[in-house]
């Protein structure tokens, strides 16, 4: 669990890395010479490009996961977002080599993810198939607070360089970050090569059970459960890109606020993570898995306009007091409750498919195009009610996709006896 916690980190340091990058230099460096807006919504579009990738990335990696092992497929995703964040520092600007500097950017950020969209799955999946009965939500909810830490380090790094004078932070300081990915490949592979395999997918390859094809057999047989695990994962998504991403570009270009105000804002709100994933991962313990998912969406339906006013106020200490209501307790009471939620619904034969599929895709429509339409939204109408609206709506949508799921604290991923794990989902 705690390898699958780290090697998680390291990832996400490596995906974030590139959200920080998109709001606040790559306009500059990679698309020079437009209008400031035009810039920023071509930055913000490579940022989504990503997220286009991250579904084929868990359909990819998701198959082989079900297939050969949760912990060969985790290796690959290292060495493929390590590889291809490095490579983004050594990039050169559009003033050097023209479209081919966006372009290699945006077939990098491909790269990374495809990685990313087997990565949260993985990791999740690896901690609630070890975990010991009564306790899956917490175990399950420990390896996404990697998230949060690679966050932080991201932050962390790169905190400082936004404080160089303009010129040199555009020139190379933005480089550095990118370039510490490298140290992050050989660390990475040795805790992750020391990941056991977990005893859910070894009792279903002993036993001669795996599907050749775990995404038709998902699609043929379980199509409203992947479509509910899908609509909840909206929820997720709008409460980490619109304040860890769109909020770093209104906090910088909106409000003229520095932008080390909203790096130390993801600093502030992913260490309280570290705390708040395993607390609410234990809460659906206790409560099930549901309510306490659904209160997480809820609280982000009535921050949407609330998050925004605090931002408006102009006070760095009432901009991170937003940025942590929303990216933590919001979010966290979401996805903690997911991290076991989500493997609850699926056999073992499909369920590093349908985890990654369901989540990836909603990524894909929800968490990549987000910061791009939130820019859009607010250069349309002059403020942020529309786009306050749209939040709504997504955590609504959230809301009717985790009502339709059941609860499986209950149900045992180990064959002891009946084969549990291969009851239908079905509405509770």
């Amino acid at each position: 669990m705690s390898a699958s916690t780290v090697g998680t980190a390291l990832e996400w340091y490596d995906f974030m890395l590139f959200g920080t990058a998109a709001a606040l230099v790559f306009d500059e460096v990679f698309f020079p010479g437009h209008d400031p807006m035009v810039g920023t919504l071509s930055a913000l579009g490579t940022f989504a490009v990503g997220f286009f990738a991250r579904p084929f990335g868990g359909l990819l990696f998701g198959h082989y996961g079900d297939r050969i092992g949760r912990k060969k497929v985790l290796v690959i995703t290292l060495c493929l977002m390590a590889v291809a964040s490095t490579l983004m520092g050594v990039i050169p600007g559009y003033d050097s080599i023209g479209v081919a500097a966006p372009a290699l950017l945006v077939f990098l950020r491909i790269l990374q993810g495809l990685g990313a969209g087997a990565e949260y799955a993985g990791g999740a999946l690896m901690a609630a198939e070890h975990a010991p009965p009564g306790k899956r939500g917490l175990y399950a909810a420990i390896p996404p607070t990697g998230n949060g830490v690679g966050v932080i380090l991201a932050a962390a790094v790169f905190t400082p360089f936004t404080m160089l004078p303009d010129d040199q932070f555009t020139t190379w300081g933005w480089r550095i970050p990118f370039l510490l990915s490298i140290l992050i490949l050989p660390v990475g592979l040795y805790i992750r090569m020391r990941v056991a395999e977990t005893p859910a997918f070894d009792q279903t390859r002993e036993q001669g059970e795996r599907t050749p094809t775990p995404a038709l057999d998902l699609a043929r047989n379980e199509p409203r459960t992947l479509l509910r695990c899908l609509l909840a994962n909206i929820g997720p998504n709008v409460a980490t890109y619109v304040p860890s991403v769109y909020a770093l570009t209104y906090i910088e270009d909106d409000l003229g606020m520095a932008a080390s105000v909203g790096t130390i804002g993801l600093l502030i709100a992913n260490s309280v993570k570290v705390v708040t994933l395993p607390l609410s991962g234990a809460l659906s313990d206790r409560w099930g898995r549901k309510p306490v998912f659904a209160s997480g969406a809820v609280l982000c339906a009535l921050l949407a306009f609330p998050f925004f006013w605090l931002l408006d106020t102009g006070h760095s200490w009432v901009v991170w007091i937003a940025m942590t209501l929303m990216l933590t307790f919001a979010n966290d009471l979401m996805l903690g409750a997911q991290a076991a939620m989500l493997p609850e619904q699926f056999d073992t034969r499909v369920r590093y498919t349908g985890v990654a599929v369901s989540r990836e895709f909603a990524a894909a429509i929800a968490g990549g195009t987000l910061p791009f339409i939130a820019a859009a939204l607010t250069a349309a109408t002059g403020g942020t009610w529309a786009l306050s609206t749209l939040m709504i709506f997504m955590c609504v949508l959230s809301l009717i996709g985790v009502s339709g799921l059941r609860d499986g604290r209950e149900l045992s991923f180990v064959e002891e006896g009946p084969r549990l794990d291969k009851a239908p989902a079905s509405a509770t």
